[in-house]
């Protein structure tokens, strides 16, 4: 290496800068996603996962996204709150990425509280975050079931408006809602506005602005002590060497730049959202842990490659009880999708995979999985980048042995039965990525966790991990 006039050598007094920069982020950071449409089962993951944290944070989405949690058979179904908060000492946070309905917040966060759990002091929602309105539900209600429109299948909760009126530099965060003189003037304006596109575009009844004033500004009294700059809580946290876990919402084929547009959500739900989404730098993330079902499924509207439109598909949606935790609309069935696996892996940098839902299978005989795809009778190792595309797909399926007995609560990988481990390790090594965890039930415990991965979640953080 060459010096250059007036720097130190290297060696010298860069290094000791270089070293002390290292020094400042002592804390592990590691990101949660779905590896194909959502509904993968990450809230039991996360909750089970949150032992080793002292904060989860969800960097994207809204109440449109519901995990489900079962602690000693009694359910808890979280559509804005982190997971983590079900665990004593955890922090839960909610980032800038994330768009806010105050209402379903507080509603939230009201049940948890009656439920026993700690709420206050141990939520925080960041001042960055967007802000979902009325006038956002009735737009999108408007415009799903206008006439001619493609149907994307939303939950009708205003969460794609809510990230247009973010786009567009029109939205309302979090510290504009505090600030009610600024709440007024906003709502005034934006409710005339969006009164005259919806009674133009579809007919709808008009929203009254000073109604809707008075009802946000009393949630704005009521969401403000747990408001604060979530940024910079978080970067301290890792500076202060506490371990961070970050959930992401839907999944990854539902991202709304690589998954099957446009059938997809309206934000980032990949990795890369959780830098995005929380103000977290991308040299932060340790390592990514990619759910997958042990089977697929998807909601609503799009491509489905994979999917049993048969007694198949009926056998799969009953044994794994596939409905909505949010909706309750009946889920999508079909074969695990290894193509799709293998480009969630790609796209997120997935080095650890955890296997839900193991137990649906263990009545069947054999088991087809898809481990490519034809199209016009071509193999191809391509995602098609148009919805059109994926019409054209001919799934390649191999069919591998079934176990034909019971796996529901195992705890040790041991015990499953060789062709239930044989099946993990074909999904394994055909993925590239690592098993970490398999889920054998619906319960926190039904859960098996291998050493490898305990041991890259260890931290120095004092009783946790």
């Amino acid at each position: 290496m060459c010096a250059t006039p007036g720097l130190p050598r290297a060696g010298t007094r860069l290094r000791e800068i270089f070293l002390t920069e290292l020094k400042l982020k002592n804390g592990k950071a590691a990101v949660i996603v779905g590896a194909q449409w959502g509904d993968e089962g990450k809230g039991k993951i996360v909750d089970v996962l949150s032992e080793n944290f002292s904060v989860v944070a969800r960097y994207a989405g809204g109440h449109n996204a519901g995990h489900t949690v079962i602690i000693n058979s009694k359910k808890f179904i979280l559509q804005l709150v982190p997971c983590g908060v079900l665990r004593g000492g955890c922090r839960s946070v909610i980032g800038n990425g994330v768009v806010l309905d105050p209402m379903a917040f507080l509603k939230e966060v009201g049940a948890l509280r009656d439920a026993g759990v700690k709420v206050d002091g141990n939520i925080f929602v960041s001042n960055r975050a967007q802000v979902i309105l009325p006038y956002h539900r009735m737009i999108e209600l408007a415009a799903e079931n206008a006439p001619g429109r493609v149907k994307i299948g939303t939950t009708s909760r205003g969460i794609g408006p809510a990230y247009e009126d973010k786009m567009g530099r029109r939205g309302l965060r979090v510290a504009d809602l505090l600030d009610l003189q600024l709440l007024r003037k906003h709502i005034e304006n934006a409710v005339h506005e969006k009164n005259m596109i919806a009674h133009a575009l579809f007919n709808s009844e008009p929203l009254d602005a000073d109604k809707m004033y008075a009802e946000y500004a009393q949630a704005a009294e009521r969401v403000a002590p747990f408001v604060c700059d979530t940024a910079v809580l978080l970067n301290q946290a890792l500076r202060n060497g506490e371990a961070i876990l970050f959930e992401g919402a839907q999944g990854t084929m539902l991202d709304i730049d690589h998954g099957t547009y446009p059938f997809v959500t309206s934000s980032s739900a990949t990795s890369g959202g959780a830098v995005i989404g929380t103000g977290v730098a991308p040299n932060a993330i340790d390592s990514v842990i990619g759910i997958t079902k042990a089977y697929c499924t998807r909601v609503g509207e799009g491509p489905f490659p994979s999917e049993e439109r048969n007694e198949a598909g009926e056998r799969l949606r009953a044994r794994g009880n596939e409905y909505g935790a949010v909706t309750g609309r009946p889920r999508r069935t079909g074969w695990l999708d290894l193509p799709l696996l293998r480009y969630a892996g790609m796209i997120n940098g997935i080095s650890w995979l955890v296997v839900t839902k193991l137990d649906v299978l263990d009545e069947l005989a054999e088991i087809p999985v898809c481990v490519g795809y034809k199209i016009d009778g071509k193999k191809t190792m391509e995602i098609p980048p148009q919805a059109s595309g994926y019409e054209k797909i001919e799934c390649i399926y191999q069919k591998l042995p079934g176990w034909k007995t019971s796996t529901e609560g195992i705890t040790r990988f041991d015990k499953l039965p060789k062709p239930a481990r044989d099946y993990l390790a074909f999904l394994a090594k055909q993925a590239g990525a690592k098993i970490g965890m398999v889920s054998t039930g619906p319960d926190r415990d039904h859960t098996i966790v291998m050493e490898e991965f305990v041991g890259t979640l260890k931290t120095a953080v004092p009783g946790r991990g």
